[in-house]
C-alpha cells in the first residue's frame, strides 16, 4: 500500500469537509496537471465522484480520518445535549452555520444539525436553511452508518433521536 506523508494510504476512507466520505483510490501525479505535484485520488461514496487534492493542500482543505468509535459515541452525546440559543436573524445564524460547516468537524456540522433541527420546529427553515440541514444530517449519517458499519436508515433513526432527546422531549 501507497503511503503519503500524511500517513493516508489507498483504500482509506477519509472525510472531506462540506461533501462527505470518500475512498483513496490513488497516490500519485494527475494526468491533465504539471507533472511535480502528487494528489490523491478520491471518490466520493455518496455519488461515486472523483475529485484530486495536492497533497500540499490536504490541511487547508481539511481532509481528515473518519472518527473512531469513542469520538462517534461523544457525537451522540453532543447531540443530545439541549440546544444552546443562536441568532434570531436568519442571516446572521446562515453566516455562523457556514462556518462550521467549512470546519469538517462533525462537532461543528452535530451543532449545525441541532441549531437548525430546533429552529425548523418553530418555523420553517429559509431555503437555504433547508439544504445546509439536509447537507449537515447527510454529513453526519454518512460518517456514523461507515464507523458503525450500519446502513444508513438506521443510523439516520439513530441521530433523530438524539435530537429529540436535544429538545427536551
Amino acid at each position: 500500500m501507497t503511503t503519503s506523508r500524511f500517513g493516508f494510504k489507498v483504500g482509506e476512507k477519509l472525510v472531506y469537509p462540506n461533501h462527505g466520505v470518500t475512498v483513496v483510490e490513488q497516490i500519485g501525479e494527475s494526468p491533465i496537471m504539471e507533472p511535480g505535484d502528487t494528489f490523491y485520488h478520491l471518490r466520493m461514496i455518496g455519488n461515486n465522484s472523483r475529485l484530486m487534492v495536492p497533497i500540499r493542500n490536504t490541511d487547508r482543505v481539511g481532509l481528515r480520518r473518519l472518527y473512531q468509535q469513542k469520538e462517534i459515541r461523544s457525537l451522540f452525546s453532543l447531540l443530545e445535549e439541549r440546544v444552546q440559543k443562536s441568532h434570531t436573524d436568519w442571516k446572521g445564524r446562515y453566516r455562523e452555520n457556514l462556518e462550521r460547516m467549512k470546519t469538517g468537524r462533525l462537532e461543528d456540522v452535530a451543532a449545525v444539525l441541532k441549531n437548525l433541527n430546533e429552529v425548523s420546529k418553530k418555523k420553517s427553515l429559509s431555503f437555504r436553511e433547508k439544504k445546509m440541514y439536509d447537507r449537515a444530517k447527510y454529513l453526519i449519517v454518512s460518517e456514523v452508518a461507515i464507523v458503525k458499519g450500519i446502513p444508513e436508515p438506521e443510523a439516520e433513526k439513530l441521530i433523530a433521536r438524539s435530537l429529540e432527546k436535544s429538545l427536551g422531549h
